[in-house]
């Protein structure tokens, strides 16, 4: 029934759109081109997701089968909209013709070429936008820079540099070039840490077998820092037994000592300049609707209200539901996991919009609220759809500042 209802709703939109190939052009052999392109992708995209193996994850190429299909499908849904609307005004002007004039019988007026030519029009931009976000928008790096101040912050750490990097998924990743650029970018920006908040993998810690010579290239006077993202349990995979599943996640942990990073589990640490410092908690992954092993108390235990603190926390639900009340103060909270959905429009001081927003109330970027700061990372990978549109990759570096009193 579930496949039914999918292939229904498709041959509708496809109908639709369809309609306005054929206003367009009249072409037997278009329309034969035309058919035969969305039955394939309709059977290729079905056939993907029925032969899905859970024990071993989407594979990249069953990730270009989905954006493919998003690529051809996405077009049509606009083309639906735009011919529903000129079918509309069709049946009023018919009604109208009908009941209003001396037309005896409701005839339908002919579709307008000018409106299907508009329609392919917009339709072509989310194609062509879907695919440039597979082949470039996916590396296409940007560095983010903030300034932010705080009364509370130790003399010592003004100005001290923090770049965030987060959800990599590593399992996604197909160009060894254009990642060697993005961690080259990492290290350009010569920050006194280097601080990762999760989802290192998608599914499986092996993922990361052939990138962890890069990722190990990582360096920070203060050192690389990181925390486990939801995808890092390994919860999306089918496993032989918990025991597989409890390995893999050793295996994990052990791979991003051997690179050099110093995960954190509940726990905190120290950074120092001189007789200050400030502490850097990481909790484990906690999310609304995902898992919630993150357990804050135990993170700062022995840290007071009056201790500057910076905290790694994958899900910014976290900081929404627990952090940002605390009578504990937790001035800064870094998180990722959302990916700005890997699609929207961004245009800095005009409009920020991703479909993602309905989900997440925080969901990219900064946000305050009373003396507490999250920033939202729109992540370094890219998992399902395999590209970006719009919300692109993301190195964060943000600048600590003593607001004077």
């Amino acid at each position: 029934m579930r496949w039914f209802i999918f292939i229904a709703i498709y041959i509708l939109v496809d109908i639709y759109a369809f309609q306005a190939f054929r206003t367009f052009s009249k072409s037997t052999l278009l329309s034969v081109i035309y058919v035969f392109i969305s039955v394939a992708f309709l059977a290729a995209f079905i056939y993907t997701l029925t032969t899905l193996d859970r024990s071993k994850g989407i594979e990249v190429s069953e990730m270009y089968m989905l954006g493919w299909f998003l690529a051809f499908f996405v077009p049509k849904l606009i083309l639906l909209i735009l011919m529903f609307g000129e079918d509309i005004l069709r049946v009023f002007i018919a009604s109208y013709n009908r009941f209003f004039t001396a037309q005896t019988s409701f005839e339908l007026p002919s579709r307008r070429k000018f409106i299907s030519a508009l329609a392919l029009g917009v339709a072509a931009i989310p194609f062509a936008s879907l695919i440039y976000g597979m082949y470039r928008g996916k590396y296409r790096y940007r560095v983010l820079s903030y300034t932010l101040e705080f009364e509370d912050l130790p003399e010592a750490f003004d100005g001290y540099r923090i770049t965030q990097i987060s959800d990599i998924h590593s399992g996604s990743f197909d160009d060894a070039e254009k990642i060697a650029y993005g961690i080259d970018l990492i290290n350009e920006q010569q920050s006194d840490v280097i601080l990762f908040t999760g989802d290192l993998v998608n599914n499986f810690a092996h993922e990361m077998k052939d990138w962890t010579g890069l990722f190990s290239k990582l360096k920070a006077q203060d050192g690389v820092y990181s925390v486990l993202g939801n995808h890092d349990y390994g919860d999306y995979a089918d496993w032989e037994s918990q025991t597989a599943k409890t390995e893999n996640l050793d295996a994990l942990k052990k791979l991003q000592r051997d690179m050099g990073w110093k995960l954190l589990l509940n726990e905190h640490a120290w950074l120092e300049r001189n007789d200050s410092r400030i502490a850097l908690v990481g909790v484990e992954n906690w999310g609304a609707g995902f898992k919630q092993a993150g357990d804050i108390d135990k993170a700062t235990k022995g840290l007071t209200p009056d201790d500057f603190k910076v905290v790694m926390s994958h899900d910014p639900t976290y900081w929404s539901e627990r952090l940002k009340n605390d009578p504990k103060n937790y001035q800064l909270t870094l998180s990722g996991h959302t990916h700005g959905m890997q699609f929207g429009i961004e245009i800095p001081g005009f409009i920020r919009w991703s479909p993602v927003q309905y989900r997440y109330e925080n969901w990219a970027g900064i946000y305050k609220e009373a003396q507490r700061v999250l920033n939202v990372n729109r992540g370094f990978g890219y998992l399902g759809y395999p590209g970006r549109v719009g919300i692109w990759p993301e190195v964060t570096v943000i600048e600590l500042r003593r607001r004077p009193l």
